[in-house]
């Protein structure tokens, strides 16, 4: 048996309310929204007896502080939806986090490539010192294999 708690009621039926009665009492709402809270005679007057009590409850003028201070849940803000005419095609779409980040690194990896071209990053001077270093060694190298090539002749030739 578990511990603590009220059981269930599984047999019993569930109560539903009736729409007419929903639209009856959002239709009283509106009415006391729009009125700022005073109440029509006319609501008061007509009406069925069952529903009467009903009504007097959700009219009945707020007491003490609850007059003075209107509480909203801030939790329950309901969504308004945008009529097509209101909304803005043009309008620049807000990127994600992760959307702009990638944006951001794309940018930077081509400013990169275009100061490592230009020859102004790093990398790009110690390259380019390293490419030099071994030209000019392979230019010795051409100037060492060319003068063997003309010993080589010149004996040839002596001979």
């Amino acid at each position: 048996m578990p511990r603590g708690g009220k059981k269930g009621h599984k047999g019993r039926g569930k109560q539903f309310s009736n729409p007419e009665e929903i639209d009856r009492q959002m239709k009283a709402q509106r009415e006391l929204e729009a009125n700022g809270g005073v109440e029509k005679e006319e609501e008061k007057t007509s009406g069925s007896d069952d529903s009467s009590s009903e009504e007097e409850d959700i009219n009945k003028k707020k007491s003490g502080v609850e007059g003075l201070i209107e509480i909203e849940n801030p939790n329950r803000i309901s969504q308004k939806s945008k009529k097509v005419t209101e909304l803005d095609v043009n309008a620049p779409k807000e990127l994600s986090r992760r959307e702009r980040e990638e944006i951001e690194k794309q940018k930077a990896k081509e400013r990169y490539m275009k100061l490592h071209l230009e020859g102004k990053t790093d990398q790009a001077r110690a390259d380019l010192a390293r490419l030099a270093i071994i030209k000019k060694q392979r230019e010795d190298a051409q100037k060492k294999r060319d003068g063997l090539k003309k010993e080589a002749e010149d004996s040839k030739s002596k001979r």
